[in-house]
């Protein structure tokens, strides 16, 4: 049992990806269909979700690097964010923002309670830096990561809607929607568009994740 999380975790993922490849469809997401898979398992093998996640902490650890591991874009691509950070800069503080309040006035509108409101408002960002803004508001850093999976679920069907309902020609403006809007599962899905999406992307998602981690603590205590 000691591997059990993170084998079954690795296989999941490792299969629901090849199946995305071969039919590429959208709600064959590997996000989805992964988080489904692993649900059932632990359904079948009566295997409690607290022993799945001591068996998995390896991979919950290297959450960490991960974060670190954004510097890496954002050095290799720093020419195109430089050319156009007025862009980026306005948007994505007007993104985050609007993303963080319309969260938690949702979540006061549906009557939740003041854990689930402050675990909700990073929803928009990826998952190690939202984990990370949710337990420092006083959040639940694992319901978080749960809302982040929405999110980005919810931006890579809605967004190429949007993409036609706007009119959106710019490979910029194309990549900071997906970026802003479904973070990482939404950067893979704007490499899609082009190179030029997915780099803008990546920068949108890194980007609105640190405007984010300032604006998340004074805006969630204004609406609280």
């Amino acid at each position: 049992m000691t591997w059990l999380g993170l084998v079954s975790t690795l296989v999941c993922y490792a299969a629901c990806k090849a199946l995305y490849r071969r039919f590429h469809v959208v709600f064959l997401n590997p996000m989805i269909t992964s988080l489904i898979a692993l649900v059932l398992f632990l359904h079948f093998t009566h295997t409690s979700y607290a022993a799945y996640d001591a068996s998995a902490r390896w991979l919950t650890a290297l959450l960490g690097p991960a974060t670190v591991a954004f510097a890496v874009p954002l050095h290799r691509h720093f020419p195109v964010l430089k050319a156009h950070w007025p862009e980026f800069l306005v948007s994505l503080t007007f993104g985050s923002a609007t993303g963080i309040t319309g969260s938690v006035l949702l979540a006061r509108l549906l009557r939740l309670n003041h854990v689930v409101v402050t675990s909700i408002a990073p929803r928009s960002v990826t998952t190690p830096i939202a984990m990370d803004i949710a337990q420092a508001i006083g959040g639940i850093p694992t319901l978080t990561a749960v809302f982040v999976i929405l999110t980005g679920i919810t931006g890579v069907i809605v967004g190429p809607w949007l993409l036609r309902l706007l009119r959106l020609q710019s490979p910029i403006a194309r990549g900071a929607l997906f970026g802003m809007g479904s973070h990482g599962i939404g950067t893979a899905r704007a490499f899609e568009y082009g190179a030029m999406e997915g780099t803008c992307s990546s920068l949108a998602m890194i980007v609105a994740a640190f405007i984010t981690l300032g604006l998340a603590p004074p805006l969630v205590h204004a609406l609280g």
